[in-house]
């Protein structure tokens, strides 16, 4: 019976199934609070890219640490700059959910606790928008947004 190609074989099991970081990755600093082995995954998953989980966490808890009871969301002053766009949560959100989707499973499940706790928190001190803008309820092609999206703003004040 003839052998399948490894290729073949980690196609069948995923890109990261069963699989360890190299030695590389170990070496590297955690990312923001994950243990030694989810940062290791993040890191080998995302090579250069893997300080931005790091920034983005740091951004969002840069929002809930903000004094008060209740959160109000503030809407980028300038969307379509990519750097700009990170002054709205809910596009650090967004790219928060994107790197989410991109990790091995390992790193996956420990990002998602610390996101769930941070969700949390985001829920309790926000507002849902009874009636959010189009623009909050769908993306041009009609996929519906996040929950994150349809919170209050600022300028519903």
């Amino acid at each position: 019976m003839p052998r399948k190609r490894p290729g073949a074989l980690r196609a069948e099991r995923g890109t990261f199934a069963g699989r360890r970081p190299p030695a590389w990755a170990w070496e590297l600093p955690s990312v923001d609070r994950l243990s030694p082995a989810p940062s290791a995954e993040v890191s080998w998953a995302l090579g250069t890219r893997a300080g931005e989980i790091a920034g983005l966490l740091r951004m969002y808890r840069r929002f809930l640490g903000t004094p008060g009871r209740r959160l109000w969301l503030v809407p980028s002053a300038c969307p379509a700059c990519p750097g700009c766009a990170l002054d709205d949560v809910a596009v650090v959100r967004d790219e928060l959910a994107d790197h989410y989707r991109a990790l091995p499973p390992g790193a996956r499940r420990a990002l998602g606790r610390v996101l769930r706790l941070l969700d949390e928190e985001f829920r309790r001190r926000t507002f849902p928008d009874p009636a959010p803008p189009a623009a909050h309820r769908a993306d041009w092609s009609g996929t519906p947004h996040a929950w994150w999206h349809r919170r209050l703003y600022v300028d519903h004040r």
